[in-house]
């Protein structure tokens, strides 16, 4: 099953990061945070990734095209082009298996639309992950999968805990201050990507409309399975959850590090 990985958005609440580079380029330790999400599905053998293009892509075609060369180390001869690249015996461990198709879906395109602008790259009548450039978690895409399929639905969205961005005030009876908390995770579900599709979700997108649009319809017709996941999840939206996300990694066992290399 392909994994489409929206990644055309230019971010601006992240202008920090993203003035010279797309989101999913923000480096979380030192990889990009797509590597992250794409090290969570292909740890489940999702090797055949999508990546929906727009701002900056080329900055991303760039780094995987390039990838050989920032992990080892080589001689280049500037004349000929040739390079000889120094492997060892952790290569098994540092190389990543994964099968790329780079779509360019437009500099300004919204979601929904970039979804429809890969549906050549789809097999007819499979099944297709679809998931944002900005978010990783603990997520079990096998039973995530499984799900979908027991649903039989058009859809499937997993459903994850938002963390408020404002703390939170108890007060007493007096209105007296009981209990602040910082940022807690509220109790309510959002949709935290890793999406699974129908190849008819496509008769659902229509172009120049945001990806929730196409999912409303899905929703009148009662076609969208919601997948709970209770675990870890985070997005990244802001430069303060870039350095969260940098804290966490550099843990022994960052929460979304479920694969062991």
């Amino acid at each position: 099953m392909k994994t489409v990985i929206l990644c055309g958005g230019i971010g601006y609440r992240l202008k920090e990061e993203t003035e010279f580079k797309p989101k999913p380029m923000v480096f979380i330790g030192n990889k990009p945070i797509l590597w992250h999400i794409m090290k969570i599905y292909s740890h489940y053998g999702c090797n055949d990734f999508i990546i929906a293009l727009g701002y900056k892509g080329e900055y991303i075609k760039d780094y995987f095209l390039n990838q050989k060369y920032f992990i080892h180390d080589f001689t280049l001869s500037t004349k000929t082009g040739y390079a000889k690249i120094y492997r060892d015996t952790t290569d098994g461990k540092r190389i990543d298996d994964f099968k790329i198709t780079f779509v360019d879906t437009g500099l300004d395109t919204l979601p929904g639309e970039r979804i429809l602008r890969i549906k050549d790259y789809i097999p007819n009548n499979e099944d297709f992950m679809v998931t944002y450039g900005d978010g990783v978690g603990d997520i079990d895409v096998k039973e995530l999968v499984s799900f979908h399929k027991k649903q039989k639905t058009t859809g499937t969205i997993t459903g994850v805990y938002p963390r408020s961005k404002y703390g939170l005030v108890h007060i007493n009876r007096w209105n007296v201050i009981t209990e602040f908390i910082e940022k807690p995770v509220l109790r309510d579900w959002v949709n935290g990507g890793f999406m699974i599709f129908q190849y008819s979700f496509f008769d659902y997108l229509k172009k120049g409309e945001m990806e929730h649009q196409a999912l409303k319809r899905l929703i009148k017709k009662r076609e969208l399975s919601l997948y709970i996941h209770r675990g870890f999840w985070h997005s990244m939206d802001t430069y303060a959850d870039v350095e969260r996300l940098n804290s966490l990694w550099k843990e022994q066992s960052p929460p979304w590090k479920i694969w062991n290399d």
